[in-house]
């Protein structure tokens, strides 16, 4: 059965939250498989677990802690989401993607969204790092939207934009940030399925055929509702294994989260280093 949440859920979700915080985050941050540990650079978090937030979705993923951290980095007030829920855990796409909606009402204006992800360029290695320039949503092309169902226009249009999901002038200072502290960092374009088996040799290729160059699970449903409600976004795909084409290797969420220890150092620069350089607000 579908699960619609109505704006009179997200705000007392969003009630729990600031009853247990002094502070007023202005950028949130989302951490995928095995990058958790980057939430360790918050400085004196307010810690709040998940389950004493209202409606907010378990995630029953190995990596995935299940916890808010909102403190300061870099000068910045954050909200750090310790882990996610996805679709394929049992969730409804609203239920996935309420954390960002409670971002919103929260009154940040900003999310930074970080996954693992299989690599489908072959030129990727496992321990790269992808800026994300666009996606492609195979899952909100067959109807699984978290948009779909009765639309509040208090929370943004029937009918959102997506034509620059990912942030352009954010964008700009991730790629300034991975010049000055010496890091590749590659720039492609994500699209997520609905798992959770991992892909056929068949699927990358024709994925690759049509344009993607990493592949998750997560990431664009948030993107979609941050940007129906007017959230800058800016994403980060942590590469956890080489692109096997050819069916020669054998994918393990295991892989995953150990090659996780070797983006988390990368990652948390990239972070602490966009925060620094944080552009200012946008002219309303």
């Amino acid at each position: 059965m579908d699960d619609f949440l109505t704006t009179a859920q997200f705000d007392e979700a969003a009630a729990a939250i600031r009853a247990r915080t002094a502070h007023q985050p202005r950028i949130g941050l989302v951490l995928g498989s095995g990058l958790g540990s980057l939430a360790e650079a918050v400085e004196q978090p307010d810690v709040i677990s998940a389950a004493d937030i209202p409606y907010w979705p378990p995630s029953t993923v190995e990596g995935h802690q299940g916890r808010l951290l909102i403190g300061r980095l870099e000068g910045q007030t954050v909200l750090v989401q310790q882990g996610r829920a996805h679709r394929y855990e049992g969730h409804s796409m609203q239920r996935v993607t309420l954390p960002i909606r409670v971002m919103q009402r929260l009154g940040l204006e900003a999310v930074i969204l970080t996954n693992a992800a299989g690599a489908i360029n072959p030129a990727f290695r496992p321990g790269d790092v992808m800026l994300i320039t666009d996606h492609l949503n195979f899952m909100g092309m067959a109807g699984d939207s978290p948009l779909r169902g009765p639309n509040d226009p208090s929370l943004g249009p029937r009918f959102p934009d997506m034509s620059q999901a990912y942030d352009r002038d954010l964008r700009r200072v991730a790629l300034a940030v991975a010049e000055a502290e010496g890091l590749t960092l590659h720039q492609g374009v994500y699209i997520c399925l609905g798992g959770p088996s991992f892909e056929t040799p068949a699927d990358l290729r024709f994925l690759r055929l049509i344009g993607a160059d990493a592949v998750g699970m997560s990431t664009v449903p948030e993107v979609t509702v941050a940007r129906h409600g007017g959230l800058r976004v800016l994403g980060f795909s942590g590469i956890s294994n080489a692109a096997n084409l050819d069916g020669s290797t054998i994918t393990t969420h295991a892989e995953v989260l150990e090659a996780g220890r070797t983006i988390v150092p990368k990652l948390t620069a990239l972070v602490r280093g966009v925060l620094r350089r944080w552009p200012d607000p946008r002219p309303a």
